[in-house]
């Protein structure tokens, strides 16, 4: 019985190891056992702001000059037919950084707080760090704060929550447009300035820093964060990237038709022409502003060319998946429309490039440089970049994986892209062909892009689109999250001005309006009068101390403050959006 325990035993044991060692070898030659092997690859994420398609090799502009962002375009993906998930800064960043539709969130517009809406959801570079990644990043990658506990590393200072190092700016504003009224975003406006590229700051201080980064040996990967705020406004940069585009050779939009809005729904002429543009015309500064936004992109390419260059003479060159988006379009004059906001492709359709280097975890073979026509959002960004790197997809991410396309841009591709306006409800839908927007009154566009790439004609009330429409139409999302307002505490305030023996001045009201919120904080009872165009005034409420008020009002609104006996103590002049107005201790 011994003897043949142990023989029994012996057998048994040789025959684990055995299936035990072919078990490994059959691992080691899987695919995602070779996969496992690779190193993690760094990544270099590379935002542009307020970049439309106006890049050489998207042929937005015939005018525009972007060597490098087409050089980049040659080694990578070009995704041609790649939307923005929100047409503006604040919805777009934080769909792309958090992975969660607009639609999803609840956070639709720039008046809205991230971290009110979305207190634990975790971003793209803490995310990164969780896995063993070094994140760092500079200049602006959301909207106008850093979010400093997210950051291994950042420039300027995490801590102080502003993403801007110093910047350049005319001592006199504005330089070139003068404003038309209170409702007029102080920043429009644009110039060359008498300095050189390092005097100038701004974006050239990010990519000096990014570049530096690139430098460092380490021994985790790198999450890199670029962001350049060029083109935003105002468009001020060194002259010599005005030099290429004389004032008298500027060719206006190539999307601009004067009768354009003529076929479009009432929902859409509202969101179509603003008073940015009629007063840009009015200006005679049409021209100026085209030649500002091409110098303006100009010189955001040659800060990217700054960093791509880093990057070629860094340990990191071969090893470093490069994304480059911007977060929405931008309007000239299209649709008589100035800025963004709104569900057209000038605002919804971005520049997006990836380039990934072989030997990638879910990528060995890494892009072949082509272009992708396929239609994509940068929704998908986060959800792609944690695949490249075999990480686990988060269930909390909306969009779709571009794996599939980097591998081949002709593949199945089942996905519509969404981009989400301002207002709960309204929905711009890109597929391969089409365009539909639906606004949240019910009214409709639709667009066929193969044979009307500007979006000039509204086919949505044309009969022979009737069944086209209908397929559009059930590609809207049945629920949309509700929109909940920025609490009052995190608005900007507007200004006290005390006054001190003179009189308020009168209200000049101009523009659509909104709500300030005044916050008793002087200690003593106070009573709010209005300012009217004569300079009499008009009594509204009492504010008991420590309590405030909530007044619908517009931009140029005088609103005066004073005491229970109806002493002056001082004024509040409305600016161009929803604020708060403290009124502080005498």
């Amino acid at each position: 019985m011994p003897v043949k325990l142990s023989l029994e035993i012996f057998h048994g044991a040789f025959m684990t190891r055995w299936c035990f060692l072919i078990f490994l070898l059959s691992i080691d030659i899987s695919p995602v056992a070779a996969s496992l092997q690779l190193s993690p690859p760094n990544i270099l994420f590379i935002a542009m702001d307020d970049l439309n398609d106006w890049i050489g090799c998207m042929g937005g502009h015939p005018q525009a000059i972007t060597p490098n962002l087409d050089r980049l375009a040659k080694s990578s993906m070009l995704f041609t037919n790649a939307h923005c998930p929100a047409p503006a800064c604040n919805p777009s960043r934080t769909a792309i950084m958090t992975g969660i539709s607009p639609h999803q969130s609840g956070l639709y517009d720039n008046g809205q707080k991230m971290r009110e809406i979305l207190p634990s959801a975790e971003i793209m570079p803490k995310t990164f760090s969780r896995h063993g990644y070094h994140a760092a990043g500079s200049g602006k990658m959301l909207h106008y704060f850093i979010d400093a506990d997210s950051w291994d590393d950042y420039y300027p200072d995490a801590k102080s929550e502003n993403p801007f190092p110093r910047t350049l700016y005319p001592e006199k504003r504005p330089l070139s447009l003068p404003r038309g009224g209170p409702w007029q975003y102080v920043e429009t406006d644009w110039g060359p300035l008498d300095a050189t590229d390092e005097e100038y700051g701004g974006d050239y201080l990010v990519s000096k820093w990014v570049g530096e980064q690139l430098q460092i040996s380490r021994n985790t990967p790198l999450f890199l964060a670029c962001g350049i705020y060029r083109p935003h406004e105002p468009w001020f940069v060194p002259a010599k990237y005005f030099e290429p585009f004389p004032l008298e050779s500027i060719q206006l939009p190539p999307g601009y038709k004067l009768d354009d809005l003529d076929d479009l729904p009432p929902a859409g002429k509202k969101r179509g022409p603003n008073r940015y543009f009629e007063h840009i015309q009015n200006e005679g500064q049409w021209k100026k502003g085209i030649q500002g936004y091409l110098a303006s992109i100009h010189f955001a390419d040659a800060m990217l060319g700054r960093v791509l260059d880093a990057l070629e003479q860094s340990p990191y060159a071969d090893t470093t998946i490069v994304v480059l988006w911007s977060d929405h379009g931008w309007h000239l004059g299209e649709k008589q429309h100035w800025q963004k906001f709104t569900g057209w492709r000038q605002a919804t359709r971005v520049p997006l490039m990836i380039r990934v280097p072989k030997k990638t975890p879910a990528f060995s073979e890494g892009t072949t440089p082509a272009v992708c026509d396929r239609p994509v959002n940068l929704l998908s960004l986060f959800p792609t970049l944690l695949e490249l790197c075999g990480q686990k997809s988060e269930t909390h991410h909306d969009g779709p994986s571009l794996v599939p396309l980097l591998r081949n841009p002709q593949a199945e591709w089942p996905h519509a892209s969404y981009t989400y306006l301002g207002d709960r409800g309204s929905v711009a839908i890109s597929t391969d062909r089409w365009r539909y927007i639906k606004y949240s009154e019910g009214d409709e566009e639709l667009y066929d892009i193969k044979a009307d790439s500007y979006e000039w004609t509204n086919l949505a009330s044309k009969p022979e689109h009737t069944e086209k429409l209908q397929k559009m139409r059930q590609l809207v999302p049945k629920k949309f999250a509700p929109k909940p307002e920025p609490s009052v505490n995190s608005l900007d305030a507007l200004k006290w001005h005390r006054l001190k023996g003179k009189e308020a001045p009168v209200s000049k009201p101009d523009g659509a309006p909104f709500q300030v919120h005044f916050l008793n904080r002087s200690g003593n009872t106070v009573k709010l009068f209005w300012r009217d165009l004569e300079g009499g005034q008009k009594f509204y409420a009492e504010i008991a101390a420590g309590k405030q008020k909530s007044q619908q009002t517009r931009p140029g609104a005088v609103w005066m403050i004073t005491n229970e006996d109806e002493q002056p103590l001082g004024y509040f002049r409305v600016g161009d959006r929803t604020a708060k107005a403290i009124v502080p201790k005498p």
